[in-house]
């Protein structure tokens, strides 16, 4: 008899655990996926073309709230957590609820979850959202420009919409992210890498997105989203950790993997941070992966015009994940703000609307910034009308996309960046050494 399972999951590392451990595999019988963390993915079906033969009706995926009364349903024997950048203490109060009812609990298997490539792979990952994976995988991409090397970037998946169409997605211009109808979430981490000619890969299926990246790639480069561990079996393993959440690289799950199993730690943030949280990071890399090489590195501001912002009372939009389930109190909008003398940070929340307002009540800790939500179209509207109502002199975008591709800012706006300098040899050797 199969083994009657639920995984737990937020459209993405849930769908690829299923692929992995789960589809056409008749000891096992996926019920239903659970879905958190991010709007409107649930009350939908993962597709039968895309779970196999066992599943011609697909499988339906219901809201987190929905648990109890699923598995007071009688016909569930484990529940797989399939989701990334949550406390072990909330990790383990999702057990309990499980185990209440008498059905066993587990966390994915990393190492079965993790697929061979026949190119060297080079996974950047971090201890929790907002850490600075991004501008560290555009680090590596121009490293790898100059060695001579192709480099494709597969990104962790957001596959929001049809799941279908979205099995295996290639990002090659800017034209790509209108034709997949792509979130600001997802236009975000894609961006970036078009911006430096980086051809980019997501979706639903990553063994098929890896058969097709290999062909046209010397180097594929893992960008990994919130703290998850890697979908790809890296031959150099990144974990970037984050001096302002000191601690937190022992606390958060599955970034505990990351930092224990990585090669090499990247304590970014360096230079804003203060010594003593970041000789804590490097105090617990020699506790529990003392084979680690371990660096401090710094994400730098580019601002094109800090002039302008003295003396103005400035909305901040920053990153949307990094500053809701990423716990972010501040970003690069934030720091450039205060770096500069603006006269005040304009808290946006009494001119919320819609889906923004929602988030606020959802994430009731974001501090006086403005999180740059999109989701859907619905979402992005609301974003557009809370940006415009909000009482300020001043716009700072510090999200990775050009926000301005998607929103009407009807206001003087400025665009603000992080960017990782070269200028330390380590990460070039180490990418070296994997090539060589």
């Amino acid at each position: 008899m199969s083994r009657n399972l639920l995984i737990m999951g937020a459209a993405g590392r849930d769908f690829h655990v299923f692929n992995c451990c789960y589809r056409d595999n008749p000891e096992f019988k996926v019920v239903a996926f659970t879905a958190t963390q991010i709007p409107h993915i649930q009350d939908r079906l993962y597709p039968a073309e895309l779970a196999g033969f066992l599943y011609p009706e697909g499988i339906p995926i219901h809201p987190e709230t929905d648990l109890d009364t699923l598995l007071e349903a009688g016909d569930i024997d484990e529940v797989v957590f399939a989701y990334s950048d949550v406390s072990l203490a909330y990790v383990d109060a999702r057990r309990g609820r499980v185990e209440t009812h008498g059905v066993a609990f587990s966390t994915f298997d990393v190492d079965a979850t993790m697929l061979s490539s026949s190119k060297p792979v080079i996974a950047v990952t971090a201890i929790r959202t907002g850490c600075g994976k991004s501008q560290t995988s555009r680090r590596i991409t121009h490293i790898l420009r100059e060695l001579g090397r192709k480099t494709v970037a597969i990104r962790h998946p957001m596959p929001y919409g049809d799941l279908e169409r979205q099995a295996v997605q290639r990002f090659a211009d800017y034209e790509d992210l209108d034709r997949h109808d792509c979130t600001i979430e997802e236009r975000e981490e894609y961006e970036p890498h078009l911006s430096n000619d980086v051809i980019v890969y997501a979706g639903t299926d990553y063994a098929a997105i890896l058969a097709q990246a290999e062909k046209e790639a010397d180097v594929i480069v893992w960008d990994g989203g919130n703290n998850d561990t890697p979908f790809y079996r890296p031959d150099l393993w990144i974990a970037i950790a984050d001096p302002h959440r000191a601690g937190q690289e022992l606390e958060y799950f599955p970034g505990t993997q990351n930092f224990a199993r990585a090669d090499l730690i990247i304590i970014n943030k360096a230079g804003s941070a203060d010594l003593h949280d970041i000789e804590t990071i490097e105090a617990n890399a020699r506790r529990v992966n003392p084979a680690a090489r371990v660096i401090r590195r710094d994400s730098r501001l580019d601002i094109p015009h800090p002039e302008q912002i003295r003396g103005k009372r400035v909305l901040a939009i920053e990153d949307g994940p990094t500053t809701t389930h990423g716990g972010m109190a501040f970003g690069a909008a934030v720091l450039a703000a205060r770096e500069n003398g603006a006269a005040e940070l304009v808290d946006p929340r009494p001119w919320a609307v819609g889906e923004i307002a929602e988030t606020y009540r959802q994430y009731p800790d974001t501090g006086p910034l403005l999180p740059a939500m999109g989701y859907g179209d619905t979402q992005i509207r609301d974003l557009e009308t809370t940006i415009n109502a909000t009482d300020c002199d001043l716009v700072l975008v510090a999200t990775p996309i050009d926000l301005t591709r998607l929103v009407d800012i009807d206001r003087p706006h400025m665009r603000i960046r992080y960017y990782m300098p070269p200028g330390d040899g380590t990460i070039t050797e180490a990418v070296k050494r994997i090539l060589d």
